[in-house]
């Protein structure tokens, strides 16, 4: 297969913020932000794949910002790393007040995807042309990103595992909780 640049897919989707997606807090619903991540992260990852792309994973959505209605939010997507039949989107959402002129960064997001073929199973996708240094360093961070995901997920598993109630039980006196007298007497 032959590589492709990061260039070759990167998308752009604008949309104007509309009264609809707001929430009774009168800021746009995060949840249409991540609907239209999804949509900027399919088209990115299916330009390069030239296959169905599906979302495996969200990472990092953190929301720095609100959107507010009246908005124009741009999502900037690009391929920053490629597994065998894997892709990891980047996105990064700003926001611009056209009437101000102001332009806020409001997240960056990595969408981890999933080529499939004409049959429903994963398959292969081209190499990612890395012609940058800006799409190695990409390229770097999202290979860290994999290796701390798997140790943390080793490591909580392991950890769940091992949590004892009763030798832990009296943690919970710093947190926001209550214990039922019943699940108190039983414990």
């Amino acid at each position: 297969m032959t590589a492709k640049p990061v260039n070759y897919s990167r998308t752009t989707l604008t949309e104007l913020m509309i009264p609809a997606y707001a929430n009774f807090g009168g800021k746009i619903h995060g949840g249409t932000l991540l609907s239209l991540m999804d949509k900027v992260a399919y088209a990115c990852a299916a330009k390069h794949a030239r296959q169905y792309c599906v979302t495996v994973l969200v990472d990092g959505v953190n929301f720095r910002q609100p959107v507010e209605v009246g908005e124009l939010v741009s999502l900037l997507a690009s391929v920053n790393y490629v597994g065998r039949t894997s892709l990891v989107v980047g996105i990064k959402v700003i926001a611009e007040n056209v009437k101000l002129g102001t332009v806020k960064h409001t997240n960056t997001s990595y969408f981890t995807m999933v080529a499939k073929d004409d049959n429903d199973q994963p398959t292969e996708v081209p190499p990612l042309l890395l012609e940058t240094p800006a799409d190695v360093r990409r390229f770097l961070e999202a290979m860290k990103r994999k290796e701390l995901r798997a140790a943390f997920s080793e490591n909580f598993d392991n950890a769940r595992t091992h949590i004892l109630l009763d030798e832990n039980i009296d943690k919970l006196t710093r947190e926001r909780c209550q214990l039922t007298d019943e699940l108190r007497d039983l414990l």
